[in-house]
């Protein structure tokens, strides 16, 4: 979100400052963290001259109306307006908002861009510096979140084993994925290379790699791979959960894999994958497929000839 300027008096900055110090005491999660409290700084800047006490369901509605409209703030960013505000109210119940009335508006449930498996080697073949094309690797390979191979440790990874502690990701949740053997060569030439000490990937003096490096030769590797498509490091990892499902991997074991919650989460790759779709014929190549075998039917059946404007 973009950052626009506030208008805080001093009593509104402690209230927000407490807010989230019993944040962190409830152990959400550091952007969780920050997130709710930049929404809740933004409210209380627009409501500057009212009193905190006097806020209802209909001051929110009209915060929204006026401020995320007009910004053209997405669906998701609404949402986690409306998750702040909730959580706002357990710390600070001296408003007049009803919390059971705040509603969140329905998500979009858009399907995810992915990337073909030819895509997906054009992609690495294209990332030129050693130390990229082994994140790209990594990532696809292990179906990894940025967050989650930022933080990856080389202890973590057990190269005899073939597997890969992920830990404390997101929902604080622990889990191991597979190492990829044909990921191998390309591990070990970087590890020979580049020698990094304490993380898989690691910035200048060891210090942790940051995701926007990632998306910025993510970007330039996808220009010279030619791919259209908006691939963002999390791109590879839908591709990576719609390749195994495609490979035939159910989707309980795809869910333990990518380490999500609910199974919900899980089943939108099966509107993606197309091991099933593929098996169904349009009907367009049927009635040509028909019209083929007919003996007494004339041979010319490409559509891209002897057409006429």
């Amino acid at each position: 979100m973009v950052k626009h300027k506030r208008r805080l008096t001093p009593l509104r900055r402690k209230i927000l400052n407490g807010f989230f110090i019993y944040m962190k005491g409830k152990r959400y999660a550091p952007n969780t963290v920050r997130t709710y409290t930049f929404h809740m700084a933004d409210l209380f800047s627009f409501f500057y001259s009212r009193e905190l006490s006097e806020l209802n369901n209909r001051d929110v509605e009209r915060y929204i109306e006026s401020v995320y409209l007009n910004r053209r703030y997405s669906i998701s960013t609404q949402r986690q307006l409306i998750s702040a505000i909730k959580i706002f109210i357990q710390y600070y119940p001296y408003t007049q908002i009803d919390e059971p009335q705040l509603v969140r508006p329905e998500a979009c449930r858009m399907l995810p861009v992915v990337l073909s498996k030819p895509e997906v080697i054009d992609l690495i073949r294209n990332t030129r510096n050693l130390k990229h094309r082994a994140i790209v690797g990594m990532i696809y390979s292990a179906g990894l979140r940025i967050s989650e191979l930022i933080a990856l440790e080389l202890k973590d990874i057990d190269i005899d084993r073939k597997q890969i502690h992920i830990g404390n990701s997101k929902g604080r949740k622990d889990r191991y994925v597979m190492l990829s053997e044909g990921f191998l060569p390309l591990f070990h030439n970087y590890l020979i290379t580049y020698r990094p000490g304490r993380y898989f990937v690691e910035g200048p003096s060891g210090s942790k790699y940051s995701a926007s490096s990632v998306r910025k030769f993510l970007k330039r590797s996808c220009e010279l791979a030619r791919i259209s498509k908006p691939v963002t490091p999390h791109t590879l990892r839908h591709s990576y959960a719609t390749h195994l499902l495609e490979n035939g991997v159910s989707v309980r074991h795809i869910q333990e894999l990518l380490g999500h919650a609910k199974p919900e989460t899980t089943m939108i790759y099966t509107h993606i994958a197309k091991k099933d779709l593929l098996k169904i014929r349009s009907p367009l190549d049927s009635i040509l497929m028909s019209l083929s075998k007919n003996p007494n039917q004339e041979q010319n059946l490409l559509l891209s000839e002897n057409y006429k404007l």
